[in-house]
Parts: C-alpha cells; sequence; structure tokens
C-alpha cells in the first residue's frame, strides 16, 4: 500500500519509526550501549518467511536489523517445519523463531542448530468436537496433523503423553492440509485439531469446534515458551556480534508485538503475510509476547526434551541437549543491558 500519513510518512516508514523509538525506550536499551559495539561481522542476514502470524516478530524485526547495522535482509519462504528446521541447519538461513518441541526433536537429531533465546509463548491451541471435552479423551481418537512430525503432531504428541497416553498408539493420525482438516472438523469427521494462528481466529469465529487446551492460558504450558530463537551453529560461532546484534532486535520487536498489536497487525497484512486484519490483530493480541525476559527458555527445552523422551520421539537426556544445542550468553548479556 502506498498511502501516507498526515506528516507524509508511509505506513511502513510509520511503523519503523514506532519500532525504533517505542522499543528501545521500553527496553531500557540506551542508544550508545548499542553504537559502541563493534559492527557486526556481516551484514546479510537471512530469516524465514513462514505461514503463521506468531513469527510477527520475525518479521516487524525488518526495521530494527537495518538500526543494528544488516544492509541486507533477505526472507526465504518455507512452509513446513521440516524445511525451516532444514534451511537453519543447512546454513541457508541464519537465523529463526521456530517451534519448541520440534526445535527439541532436530537437537536429538544432531542438526547444527543453537538455541539463543525464547521467542513467545502460547501460541497453540486444541480444538477439539463435542467427543473431546478434555485431553485424556484423545485416546481411541482421529486428530489431524499435516504431517508426522510437524509441530502439530509433535506439540500434540507431548501434551498427550503428559496425561498419561502413548501418542504412537492411542491417537489416530490423519495427514491432511490444514484447510482440509478445519473442514473435517467442522463436519465432524475428525475429533480434534491443534492449530496455530491465524486457525485458532479463524475457528473460533467460525464456531468451529470448542477449545480444549489454549497454550497462552492453560498450565504447564503457558510457563513455558511455544516458539525458540535459534541460529545456524556455524553462524553463529563465526559471527558473534551480529547474531547478539539480530537477537536483540528480534527480542525488542516481541515487545512491539505485545505493546502495537494494531499496527504489527497492519504491517502484516500491509506486507502480504496474512490476509485478514482482524484475525491477525486476534492473534497478537491472544499471545503473550515479550515473555523472553520473564521465562526461562532452558526450562522449555528440559519440559519438551522429558516429554518427547516419554513419547518415544527422541533419545538424549534434557542435560545432554542443553549442553550441546544451546548457547545463552546472548541472551543473559541482553538482560544486563535491560537492567542496566
Amino acid at each position: 500500500m502506498n498511502r501516507r500519513h498526515a506528516n507524509g510518512w508511509s505506513r511502513r516508514e510509520f511503523l519503523g519509526g514506532l519500532v525504533l523509538a517505542g522499543a528501545a525506550g521500553v527496553l531500557g536499551l540506551k542508544p550508545e550501549l548499542v553504537a559502541a559495539e563493534p559492527p557486526p561481522e556481516t551484514t546479510r542476514l537471512r530469516l524465514i518467511q513462514a505461514p503463521s502470524v506468531c513469527l510477527s516478530p520475525q518479521y516487524m524485526a525488518a526495521e530494527l536489523l537495518q538500526s543494528e547495522g544488516f544492509t541486507e535482509v533477505p526472507y526465504l519462504k518455507k512452509e513446513s517445519v521440516a524445511a525451516q528446521f532444514s534451511a537453519l541447519a543447512s546454513g541457508e538461513i541464519d537465523i529463526n523463531i521456530g517451534n519448541a518441541a520440534p526445535a527439541v526433536i532436530r537437537l536429538d537429531a544432531g542438526d547444527p542448530i543453537i538455541i539463543l533465546a525464547g521467542g513467545h509463548v502460547g501460541c497453540f491451541e486444541l480444538f477439539g468436537t463435542e467427543r473431546v471435552r478434555a485431553i485424556h479423551d484423545l485416546k481411541g481418537k482421529t486428530v489431524a496433523v499435516p504431517e508426522l512430525g510437524s509441530s502439530q503432531h509433535v506439540f500434540l504428541a507431548s501434551i498427550a503423553t503428559y496425561v498419561g497416553l502413548d501418542p504412537r498408539q492411542d491417537i489416530h493420525w490423519l495427514t491432511r492440509p490444514r484447510a482440509e482438516a478445519m473442514q473435517l472438523l467442522a463436519e465432524g469427521k475428525i475429533d480434534a485439531y491443534l492449530g496455530f494462528p491465524p486457525d485458532p481466529q479463524e475457528l473460533q469465529a467460525k464456531h468451529i469446534g470448542h477449545v480444549v487446551l489454549n497454550s497462552a492460558l492453560d498450565r504447564p504450558w503457558s510457563q513455558y515458551f511455544c516458539c525458540l530463537v535459534a541460529g545456524n551453529r556455524d553462524f553463529v560461532r563465526k559471527y558473534p556480534v551480529a547474531t547478539k546484534r539480530a537477537l536483540r532486535a528480534i527480542l525488542k520487536a516481541t515487545t512491539v508485538c505485545a505493546l502495537q498489536p494494531e499496527h504489527a497487525a497492519h504491517f502484516l497484512v500491509d506486507k502480504g503475510l496474512t490476509q485478514r486484519y482482524d484475525y491477525a490483530l486476534q492473534a497478537l493480541k491472544d499471545i503473550p509476547y515479550g515473555k523472553w525476559a520473564e521465562y526461562n527458555p532452558e526450562d522449555t527445552v528440559r519440559f519438551y526434551a522429558l516429554r518427547l523422551h516419554e513419547a518415544g520421539m527422541i533419545k538424549s537426556t534434557p542435560q545432554k541437549l542443553i549442553a550441546e544445542g544451546t548457547d545463552w550468553r546472548f541472551l543473559n548479556e541482553l538482560k544486563q543491558e535491560l537492567k542496566g
């Protein structure tokens, strides 16, 4: 869109100014501290574009990354979670906000990725028919997922394990695309579906099914990050300054999403990243953004590692995954800057 505001700024320019001024002030980050740092070792940062509104901070960070010294920020389209983690592991992209449970599986598989921080909390919701009133009702029921190993499958497997179900035997998994899965739920041909924004907002607007679990509200899931920030291992080791600067921009962007959801929703629509402003706005209001300094991402890795180990989906211990697949030094430095 080319609409101009009364002061002559485009929406893009206005939002960029809002992000740069507002986020820095809210986070307490002093411009002189950023300026005193050495410049990033590379001015190119490759990120992912995926069909999920909850990844808004990754898109909003584009403006902030310019102030961090990145002059080239291409976004590569990757639909499935498998493709996203594959791109991160191969070095096709450098940093990404990705779902926590699948990230743990990729660490267990030996992918060269490093988890750097928590992204946000509470983006997925489980919807069911009248046959599913609680999680344990999933036993013997049919659940649609895009594919085995998808975020929907992995998260729901970990949830089932938490209540004592064996996801390998107690649930019938039906692989169907998102749109078809939601239609099957509406017709009562499946029993449950786990969705990521904007799916939950669409299901609620159309009165399809009912919410069985909301990860933004229901414990213990609401106490852990649903998405984590991870980097390609070689990129993190080779470019530590660039890694810290990129992480700072992404974490600032999560705060902007929390404080200015209307502007963030307009940004997503204007950029063609989603079609429905109302669904995007509702998702941004529903997701508890801005928790990166409050919650402990190591607890998230441990929680999902335990659940997925119980489900027979990983072999490594949480201690091994944390020791080999995480690096909290950049996050700890940013927390100190915030306190300062």
